[in-house]
């Protein structure tokens, strides 16, 4: 018995499966593409800067090629009767090869819009011309490249969050499973499993939140002078109470040094890095948040004795959903795209520093110490990389 092909296998189906919507029409058009007879594809005419110019170029050449056709059979005493059909038949081909070349790209712009349709993104229009169709194949070719990105963006989006939050739903489902059977009872230690679990939960919907923020690119900042080294040791004091073996250090110069910002958001910023920061600190280790004056900037360190980033990496662990080498744990892949989202709505940067003499790694974040010019929404653009990531 010859088994069914994979698109029907768990499917229940013995015949074959009904095509329908955009899937039949691309293969339809791909189908009468393919039964097509080929042309050749003459692109004399590319250099030409000017899709009106290649047109009238196109008139001219048909034009000339039927006055000498007629020509050498009237000189030739071929007679109008057979010279008048030969000239339009053989002017007819000549116009057709011409203009197929001028026309190929929207051709490949129409297969490749129906193989998107399909949620096939990969293909391209190959255009060697300069006028406006050649001018319309880069910008689908861009636009191609924009939704294959987008798309690849939100087949890892959906993925990684399935996988973030399968791991605390089915630790709680557990712990309450195990309440119900009387198996355990509810003590302290199996509540404080649950409520970390339930926290987990909580900090991977902030960061959804946060994430569609980031998508939207336009968010309010409620701006005011924060003072930073009581603003660092309520961070670091919050962090703590995580029950991670890390000592926390506070080191701020000069002792009143403060910013104008978003104190929710740069609380976001902080507690991201000190995150990461303890959970690569080895158990005993010493994790050092410091904060310096340089000129008009202000430089917010956040150091720890962990294992570093390597170089390779150090732009890298900023792009969403993207891990250092030494990322051992899971995590949502989202901190440090946040992290970087939130300093540049300040105006400011943020990145990895040269690894420290003693080693582990230092993330420097740079904020200006005054607001700068702007209006209430602040918008940022995306860069090359999207701004998207994921803590190491």
């Amino acid at each position: 018995m010859t088994a069914p092909p994979p698109e029907q296998q768990g499917t229940g189906l013995t015949g074959p499966i009904p095509i329908t919507g955009a899937a039949h029409d691309a293969r339809a058009g791909a189908s009468r593409s393919a039964t097509r007879r080929p042309w050749p594809d003459v692109r004399p005419l590319d250099p030409v800067h000017s899709l009106k110019t290649k047109l009238a170029l196109l008139v001219a050449a048909s034009v000339t090629v039927a006055a000498l056709l007629v020509w050498q059979g009237l000189y030739h005493h071929i007679g109008p009767r057979y010279t008048l059909p030969i000239a339009i038949v053989i002017t007819l081909v000549f116009t057709q090869a011409l203009a197929r070349g001028m026309t190929s790209p929207l051709r490949d712009m129409t297969a490749a819009a129906r193989a998107m349709a399909t949620g096939d993104y990969s293909r391209r229009v190959r255009s060697t011309s300069s006028d406006e169709v050649g001018e319309l194949a880069d910008a689908f070719n861009r636009m191609a490249e924009d939704l294959e990105a987008v798309d690849r963006e939100r087949r890892e989006l959906v993925a990684n969050v399935s996988h973030e939050l399968r791991t605390p739903v089915s630790a709680l489902h557990a712990v309450m499973e195990n309440l119900v059977d009387g198996v355990t009872e509810a003590d302290h230690e199996t509540l404080s499993t649950a409520l970390a679990q339930t926290e987990r939960l909580g900090r991977l919907v902030e960061q959804l939140l946060d994430l569609s923020r980031l998508d939207a690119g336009a968010v309010s900042l409620d701006r005011e002078d924060v003072a930073l080294e009581p603003f660092l040791g309520q961070a670091t004091r919050a962090m703590s109470m995580t029950g991670r073996d890390v000592h926390y250090v506070v080191d701020v110069d000069p002792p009143g040094l403060g910013v104008a910002a978003d104190s929710a958001r740069l609380h976001q910023v902080v507690a991201n890095l000190l995150d990461n920061a303890s959970r690569h600190s080895p158990p005993g280790g010493r994790v050092v948040v410091s904060a310096h004056a340089l000129g008009e900037v202000v430089r917010i360190s956040v150091q720890d004795q962990g294992p570093g980033i390597a170089d390779a990496d150090r732009e890298r662990v900023f792009e969403r959903f993207q891990r250092g080498s030494a990322r051992t744990d899971g995590g949502t892949g989202l901190g440090l795209a946040i992290a970087r989202w939130a300093v540049q709505l300040h105006g400011g940067t943020i990145r990895v520093a040269a690894t420290p003499p003693g080693g582990g790694c230092r993330i420097d974040v740079h904020l200006p110490r005054v607001t700068p010019p702007s209006p209430a929404v602040t918008n940022v653009a995306r860069d090359g990389t999207g701004a998207r990531t994921a803590p190491r």
